[in-house]
């Protein structure tokens, strides 16, 4: 008999809550079918069955378990075609009735239960959160089945319908599961990786002109954007930086990685997500910022699958277009630094002795402390620096 267990799909996560069952208790399965769709801190994953057999659910919809845990089985034993007819029972003694058989115990999720209601995994998770029972939603969407906008709607209908009362003084709103995630990952940060911080300012006149010569020549497939350009950079200045493209394994030992593999922050409605862009050192620029557009799309819509979000070796965190000049970033473990960019502002700047305006972005790099120091980090946006204020070696 086969266990289907809780998967840990990624360093941080401690449980998972089962969205939907695909597959019905005493539902004949095979090998690489889908079995359940699982919601993690950050994304929601569909798992597969390992072997052929009989499922046997041992954890409802909706119910959160630790990783690890078992949520069901899978029985690898045939099914039989026919029960063999047992022999008679021996004769009893006229005197002695016949005892009657004790019932048989129902096996679990035996009895029957109400339908099931048709909603989307999205719909799930805000009921979910909000105590809210489906069978009450008038779903709208293909079916009947309940949409994230059926569950909106029954909330602003159940809030408009409560009784007027004293305004409270405050509310009490439980975290969502990514930000327990959150909570937990930059408690840990800032409790066990000493923070520094360096911050350096660019001139992105070129740089900007280089993107328009791009635009112009390639047209939409030459789209590059500020983030592209300070991604490239930062990748390409991290070869000669390895101790920020690295992680503190112990006390005694430091792990350098010989690919630059950067993390890209993604601002989403439940928090921060950070997809991976692999090889960002290696891709040309063009393909890079195709690259990053894929995976910045795919994380807003909750498609990329769970390999995409790790194994970063250093981190981009790009606050610029909600007009933030410059900020500081706390790093992601177990990484040793994180790159914060603010937004590029025009401004008055003296070169060769005259005033000039010019288009200057600010960059402040997160270090741990245990790696390098102030000089490692500041040589670093050096680097930075210098390959974007001179672009076309990022063309290179």
């Amino acid at each position: 008999m086969a266990e289907v267990i809780m998967p840990k799909m990624g360093d941080a996560m401690t449980e998972g809550r089962i969205l939907s069952w695909r597959k019905r208790h005493g539902d004949r399965v095979e090998k690489g079918e889908v079995l359940a769709e699982i919601e993690t801190d950050k994304v929601n994953v569909e798992i597969e069955a390992e072997a052929s057999g009989i499922l046997q659910i041992v954890v409802p919809e909706g119910q959160a378990v630790p990783v690890g845990q078992v949520i069901a089985y899978i029985d690898g034993q045939p099914a039989q075609a026919a029960t063999r007819e047992a022999p008679p029972p021996p004769a009893q003694p006229e005197q002695a009735p016949a005892a009657e058989p004790a019932p048989a115990p129902t096996p679990p999720h035996a009895e029957l239960g109400p339908p099931r209601v048709k909603a989307s995994p999205l719909a799930r998770r805000i009921a979910a959160e909000h105590g809210i029972d489906l069978a009450r939603v008038r779903g709208t969407g293909p079916g009947g089945r309940v949409v994230e906008r059926d569950v909106l709607a029954y909330l602003e209908s159940r809030a408009a319908e409560a009784p007027a009362a004293a305004e409270a003084e405050y509310e009490d709103v439980p975290l969502s599961r990514m930000r327990q995630a959150i909570s937990r990952v930059v408690s840990h940060s800032k409790q066990h990786i000493p923070h520094f911080y360096v911050t350096a300012e660019v001139d992105l006149t070129r740089a900007l002109e280089l993107r328009e010569q791009l635009q112009e020549a390639l047209g939409e497939e030459g789209r590059v954007t500020v983030n592209d350009l300070v991604l490239k950079a930062t990748a390409l200045a991290l070869r000669q930086h390895p101790d920020l493209n690295s992680q503190v394994v112990d006390d005694r030992t430091l792990r350098r990685f010989r690919r630059v593999h950067l993390g890209i922050m993604v601002a989403t409605p439940d928090g921060l997500i950070a997809p991976v862009l692999r090889d960002a050192d290696r891709l040309p620029l063009v393909q890079l910022a195709q690259e990053a557009r894929r995976l910045v799309e795919g994380a807003h819509a909750r498609r990329l699958r769970q390999e995409e979000y790790a194994g970063a070796t250093f981190s981009v965190s790009n606050l610029g277009r909600y007009d933030v000049l410059n900020f500081v970033a706390i790093i992601q473990p177990p990484q040793a630094g994180i790159l914060a960019v603010g937004r590029a502002q025009e401004r008055p700047v003296v070169r060769s002795g005259q005033v000039v305006v010019r288009s200057v972005l600010q960059l402040t790099v997160s270090a741990d402390h245990r790696v390098t120091d102030g000089v490692g980090a500041a040589q670093f946006l050096v680097d930075v620096k210098r390959l974007l204020e001179n672009p076309v070696r990022l063309l290179l």
